[in-house]
């Protein structure tokens, strides 16, 4: 049995509240300065694969797993406030958890795999999302993901490619990342157009996610750990700008977790929603 690629439906960490600020096409240094955060991520990973700490992060803490484990939706950021600033940019990282009582990992797969319902589970902010390719270990999907927040509307389609890997019959963990993340000017309107890659407003240019999951306790925990690249935040709205894209990260996350959790836990009522044609 294969682990299904877990993604950041809704991850939205990008600057939505900060309209004013420059178009920000992704610059060289910036990407460089991505790939090493996430090489410094990947030893983190590393280390909880080989046992060297808890496989979940909530076993790091007796509180937070009990937290989990009596139905509340566990959110911290991993670095700082959950932000830290690179060259050009700003990479937000934050980690989640939640507890599926009377689940299976099966079950938990069931939903994670079926791409094409995506639209329906993660509504209202994915808008659209299809299978693109799919195997045992490997999968590509696509996703459009639209958020109105104050007086800033974005709509992103990102195409992803996850690995899967268990390791056993009740842990595994996933790896899941936007290969590429195009913003769609005018999105609904006749004259809708996607922009080239790496170009744009910068809302969201690189996403990460890393899933894990274990089957114990009479149920499923589940774990989104999610890493975002997005254009940096002028000074003169920080103070302003950083309160709301950290209430966002938390609110989109924690909003992820219900909605998993949801889907997994009734089947039949996503099955009686996904009978209604979305309006």
């Amino acid at each position: 049995m294969k682990a299904a690629s877990l993604i950041t439906t809704v991850v939205m960490f990008a600057s939505w509240a900060a309209p004013v600020a420059r178009a920000g096409e992704l610059k060289a240094v910036t990407l460089a300065a991505w790939q090493s955060y996430l090489k410094e991520s990947e030893l983190g990973m590393q280390q909880r694969i080989d046992g060297r700490t808890p496989f979940l992060w909530i076993d790091e803490s007796p509180d937070r797993a009990a937290r989990a484990r009596h139905g509340e939706v566990v959110i911290a950021p991993v670095v700082g406030r959950g932000t830290v600033g690179v060259a050009n940019g700003l990479v937000h990282h934050w980690i989640g958890a939640v507890f599926i009582p009377i689940a299976t990992v099966d079950g938990l797969l069931a939903v994670l795999r079926d791409y094409n319902k995506y639209e329906r589970v993660y509504r209202p902010i994915v808008t659209a999302s299809r299978t693109l390719k799919f195997t045992d270990t490997e999968q590509e999907f696509q996703m459009i993901w639209q958020r109105k927040i104050l007086f800033v509307s974005a709509a992103i389609q990102g195409h992803y490619q996850a690995r899967d890997v268990m390791l056993d019959y009740h842990h595994g963990y996933n790896i899941a990342e936007a290969v590429e993340v195009r913003e769609i000017v005018d999105f609904g309107h006749s004259g809708q157009r996607l922009l080239p890659p790496d170009t744009g407003s910068g809302f969201i240019w690189r996403i990460r996610s890393v899933g894990r999951f274990a089957e114990r306790d009479g149920g499923v925990y589940l774990e989104i750990e999610a890493i975002a690249l997005t254009r940096d935040i002028p000074a003169s709205l920080a103070w302003m700008v950083n309160p709301v894209v950290n209430r966002l990260s938390i609110s989109s996350l924690t909003a992820t977790l219900r909605q998993t959790r949801d889907a997994v836990t009734c089947p039949r009522e996503l099955a009686t929603t996904l009978s209604v044609p979305a309006r």
